[in-house]
């Protein structure tokens, strides 16, 4: 805020001089719009660049767009989208033209965006520092462009863009119901208004509507009686099981769906642990709670790894839910991460980033075996990154008294069967299923179900309990039911693994 003795306090604003805010009125609705989202859209950008620069993101593309603070949200996604589809021709026709220097090369990425708008997107009117500059180069921006397109022996844009795209995967548009706030037929009756829609079969909660269905600016997602929210990623809370009243860890908690399913799982009793390192991951997920309306939920901002079990404060938690930091491979499609340089720059098989995130999770989960129920879950397709990491703490985990159980039992896709116990695992198959998760789910022995009890052990009083224990152990190791790849899902995984190859030699080209 900038406050004068003499004036009331009014925003600060470093885009606008008075002159512009006159030629702004003189706008068209339309163009008024279109000025604004390619300033929100900048912003946005940064925030995804530079997130990406450091491998850790704030947030997925989508959820920096759809925050209460960005105002057009269906312009400010697809202009961010489209310019990340385009940033590396943009950045070479910039790099043609020499015109990223001075002080726009502070505000690199509104010079993406308009870039954008002149050669691929709508007609740019001439308000805005940044638009003048650029309309006075715009021959050459377009010269540019021709010459890239000769340079790569291609006919049009959409083929010289298509050198950087992998094949996308179509699904069904999810929706999880908050039911804090509604209950499912009723958003089922309300969203149906409008779309089609069905329950799901799997996850109780989960409503499935037609693909490409936009509900970003329906008033069910606006006041957070529901949640745009994967199949795969609503399952992840659902295997947990937690009860109402029980004490809850959700060891790294941002941007927080699977934190708001938890609560609403325990219909807002008991209490939440919301753990979250990063500050500004933090702010996304407070954003979240008070959407989702819990009032059972305490956000830490620290380090997990840090946590005491015999610390009072947590002592008493019976639960917990890990989905660590992952290569997000799974999600690569549903994210848009193939969108952003990194995935251009590097091989899907980044082997040392690989290693440092299984050592990591390794080390949470271990650190995790502290209550009576543990789920485990990654958005990764990669082995060393979810069946591994169980396999590395079975003997830490059965020192503890856990083995693992069977989310999900109806599931046909399970884990890759390199260890006995593997068919207790649960995958998704990012084409199949439209995202790559993971997820075990780890119990105490005295949590095991009691019908699964039953059908496996003598019901005699006389049999023992390491008796019973014994038989479930042998029942493990005759089951074992080996992970089903789909053939679409080996298409895209080897479109999206020889991808990288076409860039490289793209820029050995140069």
């Amino acid at each position: 805020m900038v406050r004068d003795k003499k004036m009331k306090p009014v925003r600060a604003t470093s885009t606008l001089g008075p002159v512009d805010k006159l030629e702004i009125k003189r706008l068209s609705n339309a163009e008024r719009s279109a000025y604004f989202s390619r300033r929100e859209a900048a912003k946005v950008l940064r925030s995804v660049l530079e997130g990406d620069a450091r491998r850790r993101a704030v947030g997925s593309i989508k959820s920096l767009v759809f925050r209460p603070s960005i105002r057009n949200k269906k312009g400010t996604f697809a202009l961010v989208c489209q310019t990340l589809k385009h940033l590396v021709i943009i950045k070479d026709v910039l790099e043609a033209s020499s015109i990223l220097k001075g002080k726009w090369k502070r505000q690199a990425e509104l010079i993406y965006i308009i870039t954008y708008d002149i050669l691929f997107g709508q007609a740019v009117s001439l308000v805005g520092d940044a638009e003048k500059f650029l309309m006075q180069w715009k021959d050459d921006l377009q010269l540019a462009l021709a010459r890239l397109l000769v340079k790569e022996k291609v006919k049009t844009v959409e083929d010289l863009v298509n050198l950087y795209q992998i094949p996308e995967v179509s699904k069904p548009r999810y929706v999880r119901v908050n039911t804090l706030k509604i209950d499912v037929d009723s958003a089922l009756l309300e969203l149906g208004r409008q779309n089609m829609v069905q329950k799901d079969d799997v996850v109780p909660d989960l409503l499935i509507l037609p693909p490409a269905t936009d509900l970003h600016n329906h008033p069910l997602v606006m006041n957070g009686s529901v949640f745009l929210q994967g199949k795969a990623s609503s399952m992840v809370a659902t295997a947990l099981d937690p009860k109402p009243g029980w004490e809850v860890l959700d060891a790294c908690s941002a941007p927080g769906n699977k934190t708001a399913h938890l609560a609403a799982l325990m219909r807002g009793k008991g209490k939440i642990i919301a753990c979250e390192l990063n500050k500004e991951r933090v702010k996304r997920l407070k954003e979240t709670i008070k959407l989702s309306g819990a009032s059972n939920i305490k956000v830490l901002n620290g380090d997990f790894l840090n946590i005491n079990p015999k610390d009072p404060s947590v002592s008493t938690i019976r639960a917990i839910l890990l989905d660590p930091s992952c290569s997000g491979s799974g999600t690569v499609s549903v994210r848009l991460d193939n969108l952003l340089p990194s995935y251009a720059a590097a091989d899907v098989k980044d082997t040392e980033r690989l290693n440092k995130l299984a050592a990591f999770q390794k080390k949470a989960l271990a650190h995790a075996l502290s209550s009576e129920r543990v789920v485990y879950s990654t958005c990764s397709i990669h082995q060393i990154e979810n069946e591994d990491v169980i396999e590395s703490v079975l003997p830490l985990a059965a020192s503890y008294g856990f083995q693992l159980a069977t989310p999900f039992p109806q599931w046909q896709r399970r884990g890759l069967p390199v260890f006995q116990g593997s068919q207790h695992l649960l995958r998704t198959d990012p084409a199949e299923d439209g995202e790559g998760f993971f997820i075990a789910l780890f119990t105490k022995e005295d949590n095991i179900n009691h019908f699964e009890k039953q059908a496996i052990c003598n019901t005699s009083e006389a049999l023992s309990r390491d008796n019973c224990s014994d038989r479930l152990l042998d029942r493990k190791k005759r089951c074992v039911i080996p992970y089903v790849g789909t053939r679409l899902f080996q298409i895209w995984l080897h479109a999206k693994q020889d991808w990288p190859q076409k860039k490289q030699k793209h820029f050995q080209s140069k």
